[in-house]
């Protein structure tokens, strides 16, 4: 009897972590070779958080990711690597522990999908802002393809509606399938694509290889 009880216990622990780490160890290794224990500690408090939301609602999942990532200092490509314009892995990102706003919305954005939030809700937006009169980019949320989305920035750790944030003019939704012309309520008017998006496709290749 009491075999058999611990056996089922076995079990059911075995069914609850049964989902495979964010991370695999064999990458993590290379990113504390890389990036040192701090980094190490950042990933595992990442997990951390990834496994605290695995079971929760979208909004509670939307939440969580934000407030994470958002902890990550920003700093432009120019000083991280030494180049204009980056799009960096998740890896890379919280590696530093520092990146620009395509960065955040990217790691925003493969760390929902691990969580189970449809790809097909998620945009990455560009905007322009007027608080700093300069290019910017967000990770957005709809519901539904009608609904208004929701805003994921790392300027404001708050999750606002677009109705909300004045300071941010919508200009493109990208989700990587399709490019379409922002609007306030809905995901656009869909823009006929001629070319691949270069930086779209370079992520996903550098992600592949799980570059750090």
């Amino acid at each position: 009897m009491i075999l058999r009880s611990i056996v089922l216990i076995f079990l059911l622990f075995s069914i609850t972590y049964a989902k495979e780490p964010y991370v695999d160890n064999v990458t993590l290794k290379k990113i504390e070779q890389k990036y040192k224990m701090f980094a190490k500690k950042r990933f595992f408090f990442q997990q951390q958080t990834f496994d605290g939301v695995e079971k929760a609602t979208d909004m509670e999942k939307l939440h969580a990711v934000n407030e994470f990532y958002n902890g990550v200092r920003y700093a432009p490509d120019i000083k991280v690597y030494n180049t204009k314009d980056y799009w960096a892995t998740p890896y890379e990102f919280l590696g530093k522990d520092r990146g620009d706003c395509e960065d955040y919305v990217i790691a925003k954005y493969f760390a929902l999908k691990y969580l189970g939030v449809d790809t097909k809700k998620m945009f990455f937006t560009y905007v322009r802002s007027t608080k700093f009169k300069a290019p910017h980019m967000v990770l957005t949320y709809f519901k539904t393809p009608r609904s208004e989305p929701l805003i994921l920035d790392n300027t404001n750790r708050r999750i606002f509606p677009a109705s909300k944030r004045k300071d941010l003019i919508p200009i493109y939704n990208f989700n990587g399938d399709s490019l379409y012309k922002a609007s306030t309520t809905g995901t656009g008017k869909k823009v006929e694509q001629k070319k691949s998006h270069k930086k779209w496709d370079q992520l996903l290749k550098n992600m592949k290889e799980r570059k750090i």
